[in-house]
């Protein structure tokens, strides 16, 4: 799965919060790669460190917690870089559209002006390249009469069209990778279809790799080529979408998919993995879903399972893992 050729490569990274005295490891030792044109999703329920490995891999997140391990973007290592010289990745190279637009964006400029200062931040361009790029982006993302809504300010957009504002600046200065944090978040269905096509399309067009966060397996099965499952801080299982989604071999992978509601019939109850996640400050010392896993065995409550290669493109951390035979498990 880490091959050397890889456009961004993360491998071994930790990230840990402390508050009030205690250690919180939202990440430990996540490793997963992603080439350009490819689109890997992050899925897991909340607080599984989907959107703490996209803040960690921009820098964010150190500015509120330690990252350790690699991140190497080209052959370069963004952990080990200062804040000024990872600024020059942040944005040109590597975007990140965030959650829940309404708040990312400033509420009190233009979205011209905040197109502008992306642009005027990450490209060359004068003032008036500046401004036929940013109609030309508002357009690319489908928004009408661009060069008009120049003049607006987010709340004056709908959900969709201030989504599609964030992603126009995400790749306003055309960068090889985009970070995805859950980006059709609070959109109806028909909105959520039209935002991940435009993200697909550009991102073939860009020839751009792609990591989306996300919480549907539907949206993961349509848009992904590959796919990492986290729990815990952890990645459990990580392989080619249709693999996974096909024979999954985690107990945590077989919980969320059982999860997912298909042929029931009316008041049928819906199945939920069962227990809660654990407290950052209060991991199992083995694997970290074995209060909760119907497959657990003695080896799981002692030792953390290390990512074992199945095949050349799947892995999986488990000491039991789910196989056809053996059914459903979680």
């Amino acid at each position: 799965m880490q091959d050397q050729t890889k456009l961004l490569k993360v491998t071994g990274l930790c990230t840990t919060f402390h508050k009030n005295g205690r250690a919180l490891p939202a990440l430990r030792n996540v490793s997963f790669g992603v080439n350009r044109g490819e689109v890997l999703g992050l899925v897991g329920e909340s607080g599984s460190g989907k959107s703490v490995t996209l803040r960690s891999i921009m820098g964010l997140a150190r500015r509120y917690g330690d990252v350790t391990g690699q991140v190497r973007w080209n052959g370069r290592d963004l952990i080990s870089m200062s804040d000024r010289a990872l600024r020059r990745f942040q944005g040109r190279e590597i975007a990140m559209i965030f959650q829940e637009p309404m708040t990312s964006l400033n509420p009190l400029l233009t979205v011209g002006l905040q197109l502008e200062e992306t642009l005027r931040a990450h490209t060359d361009l004068p003032r008036a390249a500046r401004l036929d790029r940013a109609i030309e982006m508002l357009d690319l993302v489908g928004i009408p009469s661009a060069a008009q809504r120049l003049k607006d300010y987010p709340h004056q957009f709908s959900g969709g069209m201030r989504q599609r504002v964030m992603i126009a600046i995400a790749l306003a200065a055309e960068p090889k990778l985009l970070l995805a944090d859950e980006p059709t978040t609070a959109l109806d269905v028909t909105i959520q279809a039209q935002i991940l096509d435009l993200i697909l399309r550009l991102a073939q067009d860009m020839d751009m790799g792609v990591v989306l966060v996300t919480h549907d397996l539907g949206v993961v099965a349509q848009t992904c080529d590959n796919v990492a499952v986290m729990y815990a801080g952890r990645i459990v299982e990580q392989g080619p979408v249709r693999d996974v989604l096909r024979a999954p071999h985690h107990p945590y992978t077989v919980g969320l998919m059982r999860s997912v509601p298909e042929n029931i019939t009316p008041r049928t109850p819906l199945y939920s993995v069962p227990g809660v996640p654990p407290a950052l400050d209060a991991l199992p010392a083995g694997c970290a879903f074995a209060p909760r896993c119907a497959a657990c065995i003695d080896a799981c409550a002692q030792e953390r399972p290390a990512m074992t290669l199945i095949t050349d493109q799947r892995q999986v951390a488990c000491f039991n893992p789910i196989t056809k035979t053996q059914g459903n498990a979680a």
